[in-house]
């Protein structure tokens, strides 16, 4: 059995450079994978290993001065749903790329999830924000929420300037553990919104603590697994397969390499396309061979985008 871990925190950091060697050092002598990102501004990362070694790292961040309160979101796992470990340098741990400053202790004001839970349940007047790409939220979100068809997070900005909300309006919003809230209700606290509320820990903290209640579908995660599930009462999938149109909220990339698009389907649509997404793709000569005993091994790796076997296909096509 395997810990995944996801967390934040917006803390300063004075040398990110040598924070993120010392930080990749740590985690390559515990054995973990997954992503971390360190800025001037803090980290964010989700990793994952033995249960052992997850509790060795969560002691030795939070003995980091700063770094005390760090919360985690937690998740057992039969495998190690990462391929590698990677600690980058970015300017901005979760990108917003606002155009004024954007500080979190600026934000909306938190609700546990129990709060969260009893407001949407109250006749209070109220509107849902879902603050994560639309790949996200299409395959699960709370009931009534908004779900911006945006691709990026940078692109909230410009969503939110052509929203037409009353300003006065108690506004709830919500992503997969928290972070992309902390400076979204910031922005809209700036645009002139002005009760701001978000839920704390975000959908994963929400499910293990009230069990997903009023989410409809599952949780995208960005690891191997694809998706979780949030309400066991309420499980049935939203979305449908782009091939069949049978419900279904299963993620694969095309098996085309110079595609790879991230897109919704079933088992039976995989084996009619080849795990493609269209038929031109079936066609391509950069079409990763197909599994028929296992359709999504191949596949289900949201972060292989022109991989390794593709880029040394197309570098010796270019030298003949």
């Amino acid at each position: 059995m395997f810990k995944v871990i996801l967390y934040y925190n917006f803390h300063p950091i004075d040398d990110p450079q040598t924070f993120r060697r010392e930080h990749r050092q740590k985690c390559k002598e515990l054995e973990l994978k997954g992503r971390v990102y360190v800025s001037d501004e803090g980290i964010n990362g989700t990793l994952a290993g033995t249960i052992e070694n997850v509790d060795a790292y969560e002691k030795y961040l939070n003995s980091i001065e700063g770094f005390e309160n760090t919360e985690y979101k937690e998740d057992l796992t039969d495998t190690i749903p990462f391929a590698k470990l990677i600690v980058k340098i970015r300017q901005e741990i979760v990108a917003l790329k606002a155009p004024v400053p954007v500080n979190p202790k600026e934000g909306g004001r938190h609700l546990k999830p129990e709060e969260w839970r009893n407001v949407i349940e109250s006749d209070k007047d109220h509107v849902i924000i879902d603050v994560r790409n639309n790949y996200e939220s299409k395959i699960g979100h709370f009931e009534g929420a908004i779900t911006p068809d945006v691709e990026k997070f940078y692109e909230f900005p410009e969503w939110l300037d052509s929203l037409n909300l009353d300003k006065d309006k108690k506004v709830l919003m919500y992503c997969t553990g928290g972070i992309r809230c902390e400076k979204f209700s910031v922005l809209m606290k700036k645009k002139g919104y002005k009760d701001v509320n978000q839920l704390h820990g975000g959908i994963l903290n929400y499910a293990r603590e009230e069990n997903g209640a009023h989410f409809k579908g599952k949780c995208f995660v960005f690891d191997d697994r694809l998706v979780v599930p949030v309400n066991p009462d309420d499980d049935e999938p939203i979305a449908h397969c782009e091939i069949t149109g049978a419900p279904c909220d299963t993620y694969i990339n095309c098996a085309n390499m110079e595609c790879n698009r991230l897109f919704v389907c079933s088992e039976e649509g995989a084996r009619m396309m080849e795990g493609c997404c269209s038929e031109e793709c079936r066609k391509s000569p950069y079409k990763r061979p197909f599994n028929h005993d296992d359709v999504y091994a191949p596949f289900r790796k949201w972060y292989h985008y022109f991989d390794n076997e593709f880029k040394e296909r197309k570098k010796s096509e270019q030298l003949q």
